[in-house]
């Protein structure tokens, strides 16, 4: 397993080994022995699986506020995704910076986003499963959006018209939303 430290400090991407024949292929996708060996001794505690029926499908940004913030692992096991990372911290000196990286089933990588940020994909296919892993239980009085087209974010999704859903068409701006991440809380 190969684990490398993304432009947005704490965010991490994971490319699990896998071992290919003439019947397929297997991977270990999830150790906690192993990535305790990288510094990632993550607890995880609840698993999510979203499928996508339609390319250009934009979910996010999402996040669960403090007290019941997420860490996430996020891979897609079918289809092809851009999966976006935002730095929701206030007093980070990355706040409002973002990252992005394709996820799809035949690189397998995976993208470890630490609680403090919010999380994003626009499916790139037709037919995407999206995995997850959670190191705290969803909990809806403190699940937030914040708007896919934040022009103080400012992420280039490279569509103009995502399919959205009602939830995230009527998410807040970032400015108007009631985030409570800092750096200091958000280790």
């Amino acid at each position: 397993m190969e684990v490398q430290e993304l432009e947005l400090k704490g965010v991490k991407l994971i490319i699990p080994d896998y071992y290919e024949d003439y019947r397929g292929y297997y991977s270990e996708t999830y150790s906690s022995r192993t990535l305790e060996q990288f510094g990632i001794d993550t607890v995880f505690v609840q698993d999510g699986h979203s499928f996508t029926l339609k390319k250009n499908t934009l979910r996010g940004i999402h996040f669960q506020l403090n007290p019941k913030a997420q860490t996430k692992l996020v891979r897609c096991t079918k289809g092809k995704i851009l999966d976006v990372v935002v730095d929701l911290r206030k007093d980070s000196p990355s706040f409002c910076k973002w990252i992005s990286v394709e996820l799809n089933e035949d690189n397998k990588k995976q993208i470890l986003i630490p609680k403090g940020f919010g999380h994003a994909f626009l499916t790139l296919t037709d037919n995407c499963d999206v995995q997850y892993k959670f190191d705290e239980f969803y909990e809806a009085k403190y699940d937030r959006s914040i708007a896919w087209d934040d022009q103080d974010i400012k992420i280039l999704w490279g569509i103009k018209n995502p399919i959205i859903s009602q939830k995230d068409s009527e998410a807040p701006l970032l400015r108007n939303s009631d985030v409570n991440f800092s750096v200091l809380i958000n280790k």
